[in-house]
Order: C-alpha cells, then sequence, then structure tokens
C-alpha cells in the first residue's frame, strides 16, 4: 500500500494566520482528504525563522510548496489529486 502524502505546515506560536490554517487542514484531512498532517515550529531553527518569518504560514506537499501566509485549499485539493492519482 502506498504511503500517504504529506502536508507540512511551517508556522510559530500565537501566529492566527498558522491557527486557521491547522484547523482547516485538520477539517479537510476529518473530511476525508488523504494526507498526513506534520507542523514545523520556524522558531525552533533559525535558517526556518530567517527564511518563513515574514511569509507563514508556509504549506507544503511532499516537499513542494503548495500556498503561503494561508492556505491555498484549491491548489492543496488539486495537487494532492495529482499525488493520489
Amino acid at each position: 500500500m502506498p504511503s500517504r502524502p504529506t502536508v507540512r505546515l511551517y508556522g510559530r506560536p500565537d501566529c492566527h494566520l498558522c491557527d486557521e490554517a491547522r484547523a482547516r487542514l485538520l477539517e479537510l484531512r476529518a473530511d476525508g482528504l488523504g494526507f498526513d498532517l506534520l507542523e514545523t515550529d520556524i522558531e525552533d531553527d533559525d535558517e526556518l525563522l530567517a527564511r518563513y518569518l515574514e511569509r507563514i504560514p508556509v504549506i507544503e506537499l511532499d516537499g513542494e510548496p503548495v500556498s503561503e501566509l494561508g492556505l491555498d485549499e484549491d491548489g492543496l485539493r488539486a495537487r494532492l489529486g495529482t499525488v493520489s492519482a
């Protein structure tokens, strides 16, 4: 059985856009969209903090950027469709 796609959310504590993106990703997964969700706190890594601070939340699918500054739900759905096809 093939592994499920991985969605990674780059964010930081006290980021309302990150919280909104996380909540929506969890809703999508609960509604049957198949992916594993990993979260990365950019404050734990100086390089990530410098790279993503002004762009969070940043969402990647299997290491490829999908959206930044929020969740592009349509883009994520389209990309998941090509991964699972």
